[in-house]
């Protein structure tokens, strides 16, 4: 899911890339694009990446699950 959206946020959606990595209570979901589109993916005052936070959220209860999103450098 993070995957669709963010590519089609982005200018280049060839670099984007999403790793989940399972954790024991959590699983922390990391994003990477290229930096010139990592603006775009935080978006004005992390409105963007906020609302991607919340949906990561949203599917984590409907699943029993916690997702952190991360936004990686």
């Amino acid at each position: 899911m993070m995957q669709f959206i963010a590519e089609a946020l982005v200018d280049e959606p060839a670099s984007v890339m999403v790793v989940e990595i399972q954790g024991g209570q959590s699983t922390i979901v990391e994003l990477s694009v290229a930096e010139q589109d990592r603006g775009k993916i935080i978006g004005r005052q992390g409105r963007t990446a906020d609302a991607m936070r919340t949906l990561l959220k949203a599917v984590g209860r409907k699943a029993g699950k916690t997702y952190i999103l991360e936004i990686i450098d």
